[in-house]
């Protein structure tokens, strides 16, 4: 009988503990939010695409890396509803290696059908470079790199419509 109760209260102290890590992380990422890191660094830690900070608390339940996890909250997005919606950028860059492109049919069809649509959207080719849009603000500097390698066509339309403001001349 002894043996199970401290079986339950073991058990109990593990919900606990993983409350309480829970917790911390969200005051973490309260605290860290302010601390943003730019895209550049971000890719650099391998943190490439668009990571939304509910994929950084959910990592938080699977690895114990403090450091990554908090790696990860410095380079995510916020993914409220409210926030994501509101986010556009002034054009973009549509980075992919010229070589690599065969093996993307949803990216050459968006490039060869739909490009035109996005006359602030630029398409340069580097060499093996993964299939990438580079978000850029007012100024042409980059805020976001996203990796798009296996986006449909129509994700790919929608993300721009959604996200690249029109331009006076549409």
């Amino acid at each position: 009988m002894r043996k199970r109760e401290m079986g339950r209260a073991r058990s109990k102290m593990d919900v606990l503990s993983a409350k309480m890590m829970v917790m911390i992380l969200m005051l973490t990422s309260t605290i860290s939010a302010k601390e943003q890191l730019s895209s550049k660094e971000c890719e650099d830690l391998g943190f490439t695409g668009l990571a939304l900070c509910s994929d950084c608390h959910s990592l938080s339940e699977y690895v114990k890396d403090q450091e990554l996890v908090s790696d990860c909250l410095k380079c995510c997005a916020d993914d409220s509803e409210d926030s994501m919606s509101k986010i556009t950028y002034s054009g973009a860059i549509l980075e992919v290696c010229m070589r690599k492109l065969v093996f993307y049919p949803e990216i050459v069809g968006f490039i060869e059908e739909e490009k035109e649509k996005f006359p602030s959207v630029k398409v340069q080719y580097i060499f093996n470079s993964p299939p990438k849009l580079i978000m850029l603000d007012e100024d042409g500097e980059h805020k976001e790199t996203i990796r798009i390698d296996n986006w449909k066509r129509e994700h790919l339309l929608q993300y721009m419509r959604e996200k690249v403001k029109p331009t006076s001349a549409s």
